[in-house]
């Protein structure tokens, strides 16, 4: 049921507490900093609003009627509790101003978020800084359940009841140890239809370098494929441990693999028909971020 018109008149109410517990309408007109008039004119104005007469105006003072003494009662714990209300949003405006918590998923949180964290530090050296590491699943969860300020995702998909921006992109690479027989087509393009057959090395159910990937392999073949030998792994250091072990193609953000394919350690395969360039997306809950959080995007966009 929606609140009537007079409850948000809560300057008044607090007024007419202040009549009870003075006893004079000029006494709580000086507790408040406005004239008598003004505070005679809030008090006729709540009257006519509340259709009851509050008070007994006398050469002794005010009395509150019946009624009055009534609305007095009840008013106290609405005033009290809208004053808890506003310090509660002053603490959490403050709260805002001084911490910033972020979460981002594997590949964003270990290559680009250090250095995007670092320059806003420069900016704000006092800042509470937390940075959480999560599959895009958990992040998204996260900015959803207001845990974190601010997410970084690499999921191909971006949830419609968060707000979010493009900040950067990112290539995924498919890798294999330099020993793999693959490695020795390198120069060639594999079809998509090779990877069928190949133990594929990927992050976890949840992982936006997972999804992009199975995603860009339907799209290249039209169809949904059975992917029999698939091994799952919960990180990316994982997969690369178990590239270099000869385990299978590792698929992996180019920025992890870059290292390992200059030394040759590594050898990246290309395939036919396979755009693997996604979005890196910020996400926040609401309308418009903190402003913090806001200082970290456009820091996060210049440089993604």
């Amino acid at each position: 049921m929606p609140l009537p018109p007079w409850i948000s008149d809560l300057p008044a109410l607090d007024l007419l507490i202040s009549v009870a517990e003075t006893g004079s309408v000029g006494r709580a007109a000086q507790v408040h900093g406005i004239t008598q008039p003004s505070a005679s004119a809030r008090l006729a104005k709540l009257e006519r609003r509340l259709g009851v007469p509050l008070l007994v105006r006398s050469r002794r003072g005010s009395l509150l009627t019946p009624a009055g003494e009534a609305v007095v009662a009840w008013s106290h714990g609405v005033v009290d509790a809208a004053q808890a209300l506003a310090d509660g949003v002053l603490t959490l405006r403050a709260d805002q101003q001084a911490r910033l918590r972020v979460s981002a998923s594997l590949t964003v949180a270990e290559h680009l978020v250090p250095a995007w964290l670092l320059s806003l530090r420069r900016a704000h050296p006092g800042l509470d800084i937390s940075a959480a590491v999560a599959n895009s699943n958990g992040v998204i969860e996260a900015v959803r359940s207001g845990t974190v300020d601010l997410g970084f995702v690499e999921s191909p998909d971006v949830p419609a009841d968060l707000s979010s921006r493009v900040v950067g992109d990112d290539r995924l690479a498919l890798v294999v140890a330099a020993t793999y027989p693959l490695a020795a087509h390198a120069w060639r393009p594999l079809r998509p239809t090779d990877l069928a057959d190949q133990p594929l090395l990927l992050r976890e159910p949840g992982s936006g370098t997972r999804d992009t990937f199975l995603r860009a392999l339907e799209q290249a073949l039209g169809f949904a494929p059975k992917l029999p030998h698939v091994i799952s792994l919960g990180s990316t250091t994982t997969i690369l441990a178990t590239v270099r072990a000869g385990g299978g193609v590792g698929v992996i953000s180019s920025r992890a693999a870059a290292a390992a394919v200059a030394s040759g350690e590594l050898v990246e395969l290309t395939v036919e028909a396979m755009p693997l360039v996604r979005p890196l997306n910020a996400l926040w809950l609401g309308r418009t971020p903190t402003p913090l959080a806001a200082e970290l995007l456009t820091i996060a966009a210049a440089t993604g």
